[in-house]
């Protein structure tokens, strides 16, 4: 499966942008979606994830209340709401994907190692 992401930009404080991630490939449905970012400078870290049929979802506690993480799969395309930005937010955010056999826990979501598949990354800058 490829992935795009997209809809990054430059937004101030408080503002709000919604990112995509669109997969090809025709059983995106069977696969787990995580969101990553790495701001500047620093490593790369998790962010949202969320199952093939959306019952599980998981947040960082830097973003929870203010990202939701959504996928449509008859759009092959998975989204990231974010709210309330903070110049903190700032950041290539990748999305990755990975085809899953069964459920899978938080612990599992939350690794980068556990998604076989990356897309290139979408720049959010967020102003103070």
């Amino acid at each position: 499966v490829q992935l795009q992401a997209s809809g990054g930009g430059l937004v101030q404080a408080g503002g709000s942008l919604r990112l995509s991630c669109e997969a090809s490939g025709r059983t995106f449905s069977s696969y787990a979606v995580g969101w990553f970012r790495q701001p500047p400078g620093q490593e790369r870290e998790f962010v949202a994830s969320i199952s093939p049929s959306s019952i599980n979802k998981y947040y960082a506690d830097s973003v929870k209340g203010r990202f939701t993480i959504s996928r449509d799969n008859a759009k092959f395309t998975v989204y990231l709401q974010m709210n309330s930005l903070k110049p903190e937010d700032t950041a290539v955010y990748y999305c990755a994907a990975q085809k899953t056999h069964g459920p899978r826990g938080c612990r599992w979501a939350t690794l980068q190692r556990s998604y076989s598949y990356w897309g290139r990354g979408t720049l959010v800058t967020v102003s103070s």
